[in-house]
């Protein structure tokens, strides 16, 4: 009898393992893709800002002095992590609910709507016209530039971005990948621009994100993976049959332990 239950054992481990395998091919990224090139899809990377965007705003001049009024108020250091659940705090220009941020001296100026470049060459033209400034030249940046990872990754984050680029590629790499039990044929990307939000479902399994205009992220869009099958059928199966397998399991070992004394 002794090897009977332990052929019945092993069987019965083999069935709790193999309960949980998925299928390799929907782990595999860009699957069958040859050798090719796709145009870069960079033509409206630029941001616009939008309200509730924090920016610090470095200006220079011929006078550092009058310079550093206008940067006394802007952001010279972030306090925070920049990844992983925590939310950034720093000091900067915060655009207002009707789009307006307050400069030193200027007052308020209309900021969102415009590109970076474009609020920089509106502060300049202000400065020299007002003359405050001789020869000032403006450099901004967002502080608050960031996307969120959810789901099937290792590590679910929120993505701080210091150089302001992106892919949505790097992003799911720097939240620790997809785990085995996603959706690769189904990720979600959020987007919310000029007071609408875009959901858009991108294919992992094929070279559709090199072609789509999500390659790069925003900032503010949100990465949501699903479960796949897999692993919403084994939860189902797990919280229906292992109480009772290893219930099971159990009762064969005491009967087991009894038998062989």
């Amino acid at each position: 009898m002794k090897p009977f239950y332990a052929t019945l054992l092993c069987v019965l481990f083999l069935l709790l393992s193999t309960a949980s395998c998925t299928s390799t091919k929907n782990a595999i990224y860009f699957d069958n893709i040859k050798n090719t090139d796709f145009p870069d899809q960079v033509e409206n990377l630029e941001p616009i800002i939008q309200k509730n965007d924090l920016l610090s705003i470095r200006v220079n001049s011929l006078s550092p002095e009058a310079s550093e009024l206008f940067n006394d108020a802007s952001a010279n250091a972030t306090r925070g992590s920049n990844t992983t659940n925590a939310v950034s705090q720093a000091a900067g220009y915060l655009v207002d609910q009707d789009g307006y941020i307050q400069f030193p001296l200027l007052g308020k100026i209309k900021a969102a709507g415009l590109t970076k470049k474009a609020l920089a060459e509106k502060l300049r033209n202000e400065l020299t016209n007002s003359k405050l400034l001789v020869s000032p030249s403006i450099d901004i940046r967002y502080l608050n530039y960031k996307v969120s990872v959810l789901g099937e990754v290792l590590r679910p984050s929120v993505l701080t971005i210091p150089n302001e680029k992106i892919t949505l590629l790097e992003a799911l790499g720097l939240a620790g990948d997809l785990t085995i039990y996603a959706n690769r044929e189904n990720i979600l990307l959020i987007r919310e621009e000029e007071g609408k939000k875009q959901l858009r479902r991108i294919n992992l399994t094929t070279d559709e994100i090199f072609k789509s205009p999500y390659y790069y992220l925003k900032s503010n869009d949100i990465i949501y993976v699903e479960p796949n099958k897999t692993k919403i059928q084994n939860a189902g199966l797990a919280r229906q049959w292992l109480p009772v397998v290893f219930s099971g399991v159990s009762v064969i070992v005491i009967a087991i332990d009894r038998l062989t004394r």
